[in-house]
């Protein structure tokens, strides 16, 4: 049944990506040229709803469907591991066209090209994995 509901909640995503036009290419195209304010507001917005989601779950001590507490961890301070992760990740977003959410979107609906997008990410992640101890953290 848990499989199902996140089966569910994934095709919620999917549909919601598509629909408000988050998993199209021309609308990512238009972000990073600065031409519309599109893509900008859906991120800002979800930025927005994260925020009070976590204030929420820190200050009234919300539990997950298991029963055990909702714990985060504190990030490490650093600019220059951010600076380098955000630039990675908005390459390989400006070049494959779809961040990695859409991705699966936009594979769903048909788009198979972005099959090859997809094997780069989890390929790049698999990497990360394998030579992550020896990258200066």
């Amino acid at each position: 049944m848990k499989k199902f509901t996140y089966l569910l909640l994934g095709l919620f995503f999917g549909i919601a990506m598509f629909k408000s036009g988050a998993s199209s290419w021309f609308r990512i195209f238009e972000m990073f040229q600065f031409d519309s304010f599109h893509m900008y507001g859906i991120i800002g917005s979800a930025l927005v709803l994260g925020v009070i989601a976590v204030q929420y779950i820190k200050r009234n001590r919300v539990r997950d469907v298991s029963g055990n507490p909702i714990v985060f961890q504190d990030k490490k301070k650093g600019i220059v591991r951010y600076m380098a992760g955000g630039t990675i990740f908005g390459l390989g977003w400006a070049l494959g066209g779809a961040c990695p959410g859409p991705m699966f979107a936009l594979l769903g609906a048909g788009f198979l090209p972005l099959a090859v997008a997809i094997i780069g990410a989890l390929l790049g992640t698999w990497i990360y994995g394998l030579i992550q101890n020896k990258l200066p953290h």
